[in-house]
């Protein structure tokens, strides 16, 4: 099944670091997220979406892997990008709990979160509504939580990122892996 509504084939073969990296994820989730699949029809894209995605979500951050999950999921609420809720709300609720997934998918004022992460998913979802006014007092409000400016750096880029990936997403109209449902249950 094609990941998208577009007819753009994997390229193929694929280069032996792509499949390398495809058979890392069949392996330790299941399945190669259809995301990178459909990437794949130009391995340039893939690498430079992967190798964003890689330093935002799992490099060295004072944002653990849930929290940087969670602000992929207020925002693409906002977005109301299909992809996106699916995929990261699955890793809510693996990384979190299934309550949470379902809350940040809803509506992230409902979580049973900490002020500190209602806090960054407050200027995450600001960020995405309504980029332009964000000022001082938003980033001072992350101070206020605990957040350092790398922090808060961090929290942006991923909110920046997710608003990029879900217009992009809803645009071509990326499905979900059938996987991430089963993850639910």
């Amino acid at each position: 099944m094609n990941p998208t509504a577009l007819n753009l084939p994997e390229v193929s073969p694929l280069p032996a670091e792509t499949r390398a990296y495809f058979d890392l994820c069949q392996e330790k989730l299941g399945m190669v997220p259809n995301v990178l699949r459909a990437y794949a029809h130009n391995i340039d894209k893939l690498n430079a979406f992967t190798a964003m995605y890689n330093d935002l979500m799992l490099a060295t951050s004072g944002l653990s892997k849930l929290e940087r999950e969670m602000i992929a999921v207020a925002v693409s609420a906002v977005n109301r990008c299909h992809y996106c809720l699916v995929a990261h709300g699955a890793a809510v609720r693996a990384l979190g709990s299934p309550e949470l997934g379902e809350a940040l998918v809803t509506n992230y004022r409902v979580a049973d979160i900490s002020p500190r992460q209602r806090a960054m998913l407050d200027f995450a979802v600001a960020m995405s509504e309504a980029s332009a006014r964000i000022e001082e007092a938003d980033r001072q409000a992350l101070r206020d939580h605990g957040f350092t400016d790398a922090d808060i750096f961090d929290i942006a880029a991923v909110a920046a990122f997710y608003n990029m990936t879900n217009r992009m997403a809803s645009a071509i109209d990326m499905r979900p892996n059938p996987e991430y449902h089963a993850q639910s249950r």
